[in-house]
């Protein structure tokens, strides 16, 4: 019999926990990888700065969840390698198409990783109340970039409609896999 709202299949609340650290490594590492080939494109334009700042939180983001990998030996997605060409493909590739098209990339990954963390802050409940500050944490200044891409043009960008769909299509393919592979 499954526990209180686990259906039979379910990861149980543990692996729940290490499924979560695992794509949210996964995931602070890809944007960190956006935000470098945004950069690689963009450099110190006038963006360039605001860009650097938003990877800098990535970096500070990814440090806390390699440190919960080891201390609670989780393994890391196999997926890393795919997230590393990926990530810098996509920054690079939305950065080709202007500043605003960037700013629109930063957007459309940051609300899904809203949704995201919001999910698994709900699933937590009280269960691990230092993994669930940090989720919560970063949610905030997740939240906090997509106000600022918003502020620099990101809706202006062209075809953003589109280009945030499959922006965000390709982000929810990549938590999944990266969840459980």
């Amino acid at each position: 019999m499954a526990a209180k709202g686990r259906m039979p299949g379910d990861p149980d609340p543990e692996e729940m926990k290490r499924r979560m650290i695992r794509v949210d490594h996964a995931g602070e590492y890809g944007a960190l990888r956006i935000y470098e080939g945004q950069l690689a494109v963009l450099g110190r334009r006038r963006v360039g700065e605001v860009i650097q700042k938003m990877a800098d939180g990535e970096r500070r983001h990814l440090a806390v969840f390699e440190k919960m990998i080891v201390e609670r030996r989780v393994r890391p997605t196999l997926l890393s390698p795919l997230w590393h060409v990926a990530g810098f493909a996509l920054g690079a590739g939305t950065a080709l198409m202007g500043e605003k098209a960037a700013m629109a990339c930063t957007v459309a990954v940051e609300e899904v990783i809203d949704e995201h963390y919001a999910r698994q802050a709900e699933a937590l409940g009280a269960d691990d109340a230092e993994l669930k500050s940090v989720i919560e944490e970063f949610r905030d200044d997740e939240i906090a970039h997509g106000e600022v891409a918003r502020d620099h043009g990101a809706t202006e960008a062209p075809a953003y409609e589109a280009l945030s769909a499959a922006i965000k299509a390709g982000s929810r393919l990549a938590i999944w896999l990266s969840t459980r592979i």
